[in-house]
């Protein structure tokens, strides 16, 4: 399921809107990605946890969400903003800064290369600009909406179909142990019927690998806003299907992006294990 189309009475955002949007979350994207990872100190510990023990924030996820706030601020002083780290404030432009400061939190911790500083730019509730930037890995991705989706200027497109017993589907997991349990409980359902599963730890990526033909598809329950914002725009415009249970788009019961062909049978399984319910 890809986004409903826009109501006649919502404007379509001008072309310069558009690029002033994009310049800005790519401007963020690599300040923070660069300050992430040039400035990751040898003794980088926990400074919280969030949802769970297992569930940690560093004092980079902090550094970085500051950072990105001040530069939009200064730059979009109008508009609403909504980060992971907790930081939210109304807006009065129309324009919502959706924001993950550091995606794949324990992967960064641990010193593992899947992480991604994750700027999305909604445009009265739909996003419109998505960039994810992994630094660690070298690559920028970005989409605008109806523009296409790129990786360090070159266009994406998702992996033609395949039959799904030979799919490589990557998923990932919640903090909370309760629903932890139930996740692996579905994905013990599928994977006999796949080719294989992948499970990258950063939602951001591993929706930003769909849309470069690296995954089949991808499914997760829990995800945030900030965790799919960016991601499923550019995967979407890569020419990925995007939705959550069976007559929705993605939300925080289920988020499923895949190639068409591979998106049906995927969100059908999904579906019939209720994979959103304990």
């Amino acid at each position: 399921m890809t986004a409903p189309p826009r109501p006649p009475e919502d404007p379509v955002p001008s072309p310069e809107l558009l690029d002033e949007l994009l310049d800005v979350a790519l401007d963020a994207a690599r300040q923070a990605g660069e300050l992430l990872r040039d400035g990751r100190p040898a003794d980088l510990g926990v400074a919280g946890t969030k949802s769970s023990p297992v569930d940690v924030v560093t004092e980079m996820d902090l550094a970085s969400e500051k950072l990105v706030l001040e530069l939009i601020g200064a730059r979009r002083p109008a508009d609403g903003y909504l980060g992971e780290e907790g930081s939210e404030r109304p807006g009065t432009s129309g324009v919502r800064w959706v924001v993950d400061p550091l995606d794949g939190t324990v992967n960064y911790l641990y010193g593992l290369p899947s992480w991604a500083v994750s700027v999305a730019a909604e445009l009265n509730g739909e996003a419109v600009v998505g960039v994810v930037y992994a630094p660690a890995r070298g690559e920028l991705f970005h989409a605008v909406l109806g523009g296409g989706a790129h990786l360090d200027g070159v266009r994406l497109s998702a992996r033609p179909a395949q039959p799904w017993g030979q799919a490589l589907i990557a998923t990932g997991f919640n903090y909370v142990q309760r629903v932890r349990t139930r996740q692996a409980e579905v994905l013990l359902a599928l994977m006999p019927e796949v080719r294989d599963i992948r499970r990258g730890g950063a939602a951001a990526v591993d929706l930003c690998d769909v849309a470069a033909g690296r995954l089949d598809g991808y499914y997760e329950r829990g995800l945030a806003p900030w965790d799919r914002a960016a991601g499923c725009l550019i995967a979407a415009e890569a020419g990925a299907l995007v939705g959550g249970r069976p007559g929705h788009g993605p939300d925080g019961e289920l988020t499923v992006a895949a190639a068409p062909g591979v998106y049906e049978p995927l969100q059908e399984r999904l579906a019939r294990l209720r994979a959103w319910a304990d």
